[in-house]
């Protein structure tokens, strides 16, 4: 790792939080690349002049994050910068190619099943209709980033599993000669139910983000309802907001 860092101690910011945010920095502007090694826990603190608890301290922070992971025989490897998604009608699948994650999908259910009365007020379809049901696991660098499931109209598109897992639900679409044009979406967070916990790598309890979302097409026909779920850790919704004149 041949990074410029340095620490001011004439500033009230503690040390390890002065590092921590540098090597964050260096992670995010892909100065510190997925799989990059960080030094020996000693050598940088010699570099840097710090003691080997504060450096400890400023990896551990890291770590918490998601950012950085200790792996046994291997060292302190960098995994990877957090996503950010703007909130825009765009797919988990887009967002993860343009940051550079590397996307991979597993599916996990593609079926026809009855719609509950939940999806049908969304999809605009008859209670116990039939809908297309498809839950894929989404993964960034091998690991999971989110749990996906997602009800569709009955022969909207041929939802084939290698496709779904080839590339995203929304190019799919499109693909198919469907507009997307706008969605109703809500935001929230909850607990990891102990089925969430093992798919995504969590402990049971653990905070998760949810997003529930209905897209619509260009004729204002619902064509998806997706219910998913996102490790906090791993990613972010980013708002912009304006002021009314």
């Amino acid at each position: 790792m041949s990074l410029d860092l340095r620490v001011d101690r004439s500033s009230p910011v503690p040390l390890y939080f002065q590092l921590s945010q540098q090597l964050e920095a260096a992670i995010e502007q892909g100065s510190l690349t997925p799989g990059s090694l960080l030094g020996n826990e000693i050598e940088l603190a010699a570099r840097l002049g710090l003691s080997r608890p504060t450096v400890r301290q400023a990896i551990q922070s890291l770590v918490d994050k998601g950012l950085l992971v200790r792996r046994r025989g291997v060292g302190t490897q960098v995994v990877h910068s957090q996503v950010k998604r703007p909130l825009e009608l765009s797919s988990l699948y887009d967002d993860l190619e343009a940051a550079g994650q590397r996307p991979a999908t597993k599916v996990l259910v593609n079926t026809v099943v009855p719609a509950s009365a939940g999806v049908a007020a969304a999809l605009g379809v008859a209670e116990g209709g039939d809908v297309h049901r498809i839950e894929r696991l989404r993964l960034a660098h091998g690991e999971p980033m989110a749990y996906l499931i997602n009800h569709l109209p009955p022969g909207l598109l041929d939802l084939d599993t290698g496709q779904l897992e080839a590339t995203g639900l929304y190019r799919l679409m499109r693909s198919a000669g469907i507009t997307l044009h706008s969605a109703r979406q809500s935001i929230g967070a909850r607990g990891a139910t102990a089925a969430e916990a093992e798919r995504l790598g969590e402990a049971e309890g653990a905070p998760l983000l949810t997003m529930q979302r209905t897209t619509f097409d260009d004729t204002g026909r619902a064509v998806e309802f997706g219910d998913h779920t996102y490790r906090p850790s791993r990613y972010s919704f980013e708002f912009q907001l304006l002021v009314r004149p």
